[in-house]
Parts: structure tokens; sequence; C-alpha cells
């Protein structure tokens, strides 16, 4: 059975090979991110959308050049936060991924490895009749992310949506491990308080 990096180094092939299966099952896998994560760059969802296609574009005309030091996500991750960059800055913005000023409140809620110190009730007592009786928990879980900074946004999707590893995050986004994981938190921390707000 072939490993990860095998499936993932026959996938580079098969998009520089001009495969449109291969290009479908990645674009499938990873465009909702990538607008979800530049509209928290560049504020505005059109834009966002037109990021992510600039961004595949970019991708297509650049995979021969993918040499596979970060993970295929990770370089198109890469690619967007870019070019999210880019045209936030020439509309005059300036988008920090440091979290500064942002409110913290962490100690209340996480332990000192991260974990919760207490478990959301809603996530305790859900139950069929709950979720029927308004939006799923999910669509809360949405909206509470597409309300997050930007950092927030960004760390959260890329690390707990997309699974990249701690160091991909902190490449793609230009931090430290120690501030990814601070804004990792409080991300955390705003969905549960957005989701304790359900009750």
């Amino acid at each position: 059975m072939p490993t990860a990096g095998a499936k993932e180094a026959a996938l580079v092939q098969r998009l520089a090979a001009g495969d449109r299966a291969a290009f479908e099952q990645v674009y499938h896998r990873h465009n909702t991110s990538l607008v979800r994560v530049a509209t928290g760059v560049v504020r505005n969802r059109a834009t966002a959308e037109e990021v992510a296609q600039e961004t595949w574009v970019a991708v297509l005309k650049s995979i021969s050049g993918f040499e596979g030091r970060s993970s295929l996500a990770s370089w198109i991750f890469s690619i967007l936060i870019n070019k999210a960059r880019s045209r936030a800055k020439r509309e005059g913005r300036i988008v920090s991924f440091d979290g500064a000023g942002e409110d913290d409140n962490l100690a209340a809620a996480f332990d000192g490895r991260g974990r919760w110190k207490n478990m959301p009730e809603l996530w305790e007592t859900l139950t069929p009749e709950r979720i029927l009786a308004g939006r799923s928990v999910m669509a809360h879980v949405n909206a509470a992310i597409e309300a997050l900074p930007p950092g927030q946004r960004s760390v959260i999707i890329l690390r707990a949506q997309q699974g990249l590893d701690a160091d991909d995050v902190c490449a793609i986004l230009g931090i430290s491990e120690g501030n990814m994981r601070v804004l990792l938190h409080r991300a955390r921390l705003a969905v549960r308080t957005a989701l304790d707000g359900l009750m």
C-alpha cells in the first residue's frame, strides 16, 4: 500500500501532466478553505473568490516546479496567502497574522496543554432535537469561524480543518509556533463562546 507521501507525489505528477481528474480532486478538497482564508485577508467574498482563482492559475502554471519540501496543501495555501496579502496591500489594507491587540482570555478556558478545562455544555448535550430546533451545529461553528479576525481564522482553518502540520501553518502565515498556538487557542475560545451563546 502506497504511503501518503507516495500518493501525493503521484498526484503532483498527474497535475503536472495536465490530468483533469487530479485537478478536480485537489480543487474540491481545498477551494472552499482557500476562499474562507482569503476572505479573512481581503475582507470581501467576491475578491476572495478572485484571489482563489488566481491561486489555482498559479498552481497549474507552477506545479512542475513543486519540489515537495512541504505538503501540496501547504504550498497551495502559501500561494494563496501571498496573493491575498498583495491584493490587500494594493487596496490599501495591511493584514497581520500576529494577533496583536486581540482579546485574550485563554487561562480561563484551557489547561496548560491546550485542552478545554470544561467541555462546552452544548457539545455534551447535543441531541437530534437540538439540531432540528435551529441551524445545525456546524453552521454555527462556520459562522463563528467566519467572524474571527484574519489570523485566528487562517490558523483554525489551516490547522484544525485542513489538518496541516504546525510547522507548515507557521511557514504559510509567517508566524512563530508560539504565536500560532495562541491564535489557535483564541479561535477555539471564540468558537466555544459562540456555541455557549446558543444555550
